[in-house]
């Protein structure tokens, strides 16, 4: 016996988990959505956007705040590291089993909210991106690949099926995280010391920041408006509040969420089972190859043969896309909602939560749906609906934001649910994909290295949307400032429009400050912001829908009977 198999550890090995004759193979995919429900909740992420923007000022982001971009990637690091965790312990993966590599994600995956919620509470950036990115990224990634190679071995007679369920929980984590994240906030959340109303307060701007003249000094404060202070407890009124004595919650809700996680994923772990070598369900045989049920193979391609075909890297480009079409619209989804359609009256702050709670359902429900789909369509095709609908929709978008009113917001919902749905399904659809093309031998290893392709498009979504969101913000903001009076711009803002960018730098200018003394008639900017970045997400969707196109059966040079004679499977 090894020494990993007879050491400390030994319980958690691969060798010691294997099931006994008899064993129900319907008791492993509740392990398995257990875990991914508790990593999928990075998809609610957008729920801590508001909070950490304003972390110092509460109410609203005072100028030390961090801005919405430098918290957005945050998020992006998270995706980063879960596919370079994925790509790298791929083989790892295939030693040791699923049983350890869950363990050590629920170390990684609490550990890092614990870290991010000691870089909240001091305001250090630096340590929310070590925590929640890096080592809960590196959680992220064990804990997604974790079952893949295992459910689609316990059910090879519904390889879609599987796999949507392998990861339909990682869908659904946003749908039990978003709520939980919000009454964690409200629970946690204290309203800053409110100094009245902003005519009853002297006021003065220095360097672009806001201060007020009080018994004690001069202290820093922000100005909220009543919606803006109405969400947190015992902030009720308009007016100014001094910067740094409330709380958003967030630190100590990350410090909850890292305790509950750990607990969850480590007693999950300890289900996993793998099935005897040979196993196969009772009755049933392997079907043919059949071309039309999407090119399924019934060969196998060694992990490190796999980057050498063109498949992989056609199917790494079908997946980049497809993520990056989606991944930036979930990072910044409550915000977004918010901007183009936040005048209506029913678009309010609980709303706005339910709709980020509503993406976690479409994208769950998406990933069970289209990877059983894939099962009777094949897995080519599938993609296929996703490319030709998802661009049809991302087209419809900015119509939407412009046209305005209750219709267009109906529009908006469900033109976005139904691409969450086929961004989930892609996630879910794949390793079937990659099971069809090169064999079960090592697929949990190769889908690990395909996840290199979630990475990539972990950065490039939300570069894209916040990259181009503000460009479209601050041509608003200077489109704007150019027709209010300056006068009224002076009385305002306390500077004059001379001092535009550093007002703007220093969050004292917004849009919808402007908007406050902007002629009568002026349209409000903030609904189209988003619509290039519409645009270019479809772009990607029809490079996706070629690269998927050109895929073909791979050759059988590639097979392992031909590259690695001594590991093909016994029949």
């Amino acid at each position: 016996m090894s020494t990993e198999s007879s050491g400390t550890f030994s319980f958690l090995m691969k060798e010691n988990i294997v099931a006994k004759p008899g064993f129900n193979r319907w008791l492993v995919p509740p392990a398995s959505i257990a875990i991914h429900l508790c990593i999928g909740s990075v998809y609610a992420w957008s729920v801590f956007n508001p909070q950490l923007t304003k972390q110092l000022g509460v109410v609203a982001s005072s100028a030390d705040d961090w801005s919405l971009s430098s918290v957005v990637w945050i998020f992006s690091v998270a995706i980063v590291f879960l596919g370079l965790a994925a790509a790298f312990a791929g083989k790892w993966l295939e030693k040791v089993g699923p049983r350890y590599v869950g363990v050590v994600a629920a170390c990684l995956w609490g550990g890092g909210f614990i870290v991010g919620s000691v870089g909240i509470s001091t305001h250090q950036l630096w340590l929310v991106y070590l925590g929640y990115g890096a080592l809960g990224g590196c959680g992220l990634g064990l804990g997604y690949v974790s079952p893949v190679s295992t459910l689609i071995r316990w059910f090879p007679d519904k390889r879609g099926m599987a796999t949507g369920m392998a990861i339909m929980g990682f869908g659904g984590g946003a749908m039990i995280g978003a709520p939980l994240k919000l009454w964690l906030l409200s629970i946690y959340a204290k309203a800053p010391e409110f100094l009245g109303a902003e005519s009853a307060v002297t006021l003065i701007t220095e360097g672009g920041r806001r201060f007020a003249e009080t018994a004690a000094g001069q202290v820093e404060v922000v100005i909220a408006t009543a919606a803006q202070a109405a969400a947190l407890p015992g902030a009720a009124e308009a007016g100014v509040y001094v910067v740094g004595t409330g709380n958003t919650g967030a630190a100590s809700t990350f410090m909850t969420l890292g305790i509950v996680y750990f607990i969850i994923m480590v007693i999950a772990s300890f289900l996993y089972r793998v099935p005897a070598e040979g196993w196969k369900p009772e009755g049933w045989e392997p079907a043919p190859a059949d071309a039309s049920k999407g090119m399924i193979s019934t060969k196998h391609v060694h992990i490190d043969q796999a980057l050498k075909t063109k498949q992989f890297w056609l199917l790494w480009i079908v997946l980049c896309f497809n993520v990056t079409a989606g991944i930036g619209v979930i990072g910044v989804a409550k915000t977004m909602i918010n901007e183009i359609f936040g005048s209506l009256p029913m678009v309010t702050l609980a709303f706005a939560g339910t709709y980020v709670l509503m993406i976690s359902v479409f994208n769950m429900v998406g990933r069970f749906f289209w990877a059983s789909t894939s099962d009777f369509i094949g897995r080519k095709n599938t993609y296929h609906c996703f490319f030709l609908i998802g661009i049809a929709l991302y087209m419809s978008i900015p119509f939407f934001a412009s046209s305005g009113g209750t219709g267009a917001l109906i529009g908006f919902y469900i033109a976005t649910m139904v691409i969450f749905t086929m961004y989930g399904g892609g996630f879910a659809t794949v390793p079937a994909y990659l099971a069809d093309l090169f064999g079960t031998l090592h697929v949990g290893g190769i889908h690990g290295r395909l996840l290199t392709a979630w990475s990539t498009a972990g950065v490039l979504g939300p570069f894209a949307i916040t990259f181009l969101r503000n460009i479209s913000k601050n041509n608003a903001i200077t489109d704007l400032a150019a027709n209010v009076d300056p006068t009224a711009f002076a009385d305002k803002f306390g500077a004059p429009v001379a001092q535009l960018k550093q007002l703007v730098e220093a969050k004292t200018v917004t849009i919808s400050q402007l908007m406050e003394i902007a002629p009568a008639g002026t349209i409000d900017p903030t609904p189209t912001l988003y619509n290039t970045t519409m645009y270019c997400m479809a772009a990607l969707l029809v490079v996706g829908f070629f690269a998927n196109l050109m895929i073909r059966p791979v050759a059988t040079v590639h097979h392992v009977d031909e590259t690695h004679p001594d590991m093909v499977p016994a029949e």
